[in-house]
């Protein structure tokens, strides 16, 4: 008996002594591990983020106007060129022989038009001593209206000739046109950044994507811009003027400087997206650095408004609700009170990516939770907290702004 009893208070005795640390894993199964971090200043940039390409402002794309093979090529892909420069020369043997042919039609019709005129001069006069003649009974009337007639389709025909002089003076005109249309010429100062033909293929008189009816692309160096898709719910906040960051994906770390050019007025659905984005131009203002290339795709982050110094929290701290059938949108954050998670309705102002501007004002010290995401979400008012991961400068806490509205938390 004595043994049986030694075993029962030896098990009342460890039940007793694992108590405390049955009940401390019971409790602290339901404590949430948060990070927190205290209201701090920071200078925020409101910004917009854009994605596009570059490109150049000043750019044309050579065509030929007529059909032909290409006989002499001026230039290589590479090279600059001026204005009026000759760059190609299409094979203009045909026009040559079609401009010997129209410019022997001109010469036959103003020979034409001066025997027609000799001939009208001619019955003119034989018709002025008919007249007299007539009058006089010494012709009979026949032989007058005879030679009346003949003075009249004399002059018919001088006026045919003139108009025969015409349409060839217009055919050659069109000849000397095409003729003029196998030189292609720069009609911009730049660089040849792309040429699509040799010297033998046939050059196309076409619009069309096919082969030989684009001859070369000259591009402008200097006009070189940053072309980028605004969503329709951030148009309103861009304004020509504004500066903005730009980062090639090809030199991530470094940055070029621009302004807003351009705003487009009619918005359109991009390849890849949904919803209705406006084209914005930014001119580069600063390349940084960075070696510029026509297509390059590029990230743009477009300041709405001036650097501003503000009490702040990071956004992923920020709880947006919505309750659209009461037409009610409310921000929330959640506080630490000793060890409980209080949610808190505030009023927000500012924001970049990584901050947003607390108008609400916070007491000293409160530390504000601000994740991690898959805690954050699931939080709800009341429950126990660790934060044992907190996160933030404690150093650089806010001082109170008076004459806002918000919340005081002791």
């Amino acid at each position: 008996m004595n043994v049986k009893k030694l075993i029962v208070i030896l098990f009342i005795v460890g039940a007793i002594a694992t108590t405390p640390f049955v009940l401390r894993t019971y409790f602290s199964a339901d404590l949430k591990e948060v990070d927190v971090a205290i209201v701090s200043q920071r200078t925020i940039s409101p910004s917009i983020l854009a994605s596009g390409f570059l490109a150049h402002e000043e750019e044309v794309m050579l065509s030929s106007e007529v059909i032909g093979k290409v006989a002499e090529l001026m230039i290589e892909e590479g090279d600059s060129v001026k204005t009026g420069d000759l760059v190609l020369q299409v094979d203009d043997k045909n026009f040559l022989a079609g401009l010997e042919q129209s410019e022997a039609a001109v010469r036959i019709n103003t020979i034409d038009i001066e025997r027609q005129e000799v001939r009208v001069k001619n019955l003119e006069r034989q018709y002025e001593r008919s007249k007299s003649l007539y009058e006089e009974g010494l012709i009979g009337e026949q032989e007058y209206e005879s030679l009346l007639n003949q003075l009249d389709l004399a002059r018919i025909d001088f006026l045919s000739s003139k108009e025969s002089l015409a349409q060839a003076e217009a055919q050659l005109d069109q000849v000397l046109d095409n003729l003029s249309k196998t030189q292609i010429i720069s009609p911009i100062d730049g660089v040849v950044t792309s040429l699509d033909i040799k010297v033998g293929e046939t050059a196309i008189a076409s619009s069309t994507n096919i082969p030989g009816s684009s001859l070369m692309t000259i591009a402008n160096p200097e006009s070189i811009y940053t072309e980028v898709l605004v969503d329709e719910a951030d148009i309103a906040n861009i304004e020509v003027g504004q500066s903005a960051e730009i980062v090639a994906i090809a030199y991530p770390d470094k940055p070029m400087q621009g302004i807003v050019k351009f705003i487009a007025n009619t918005a359109k659905i991009a390849q890849g997206r949904t919803g209705l984005s406006f084209v914005v131009k930014i001119d580069i203002t600063n390349p940084g650095g960075v070696v510029l290339r026509p297509g390059m795709s590029c990230r743009a982050e477009i300041f709405t408004q001036q650097e501003q110094n503000v009490a702040a929290i990071p956004v992923e701290a920020i709880i947006f609700e919505e309750d659209r059938s009461e037409l009610r949108s409310e921000y929330f954050i959640f506080v630490n009170d000793n060890g409980i998670a209080r949610k808190t309705k505030v009023e927000v102002g500012l924001s970049d990516d990584e901050y947003q501007e607390l108008v609400s004002r916070i007491d000293d010290g409160i530390e504000i939770i601000t994740g991690p995401n898959r805690e954050l979400r699931n939080l709800v008012d009341g429950d126990q907290i660790n934060t044992a991961r907190p996160r933030g400068n404690t150093s650089n806490i806010q001082s109170n702004r008076s004459g806002l509205g918000g919340i005081f938390l002791d």
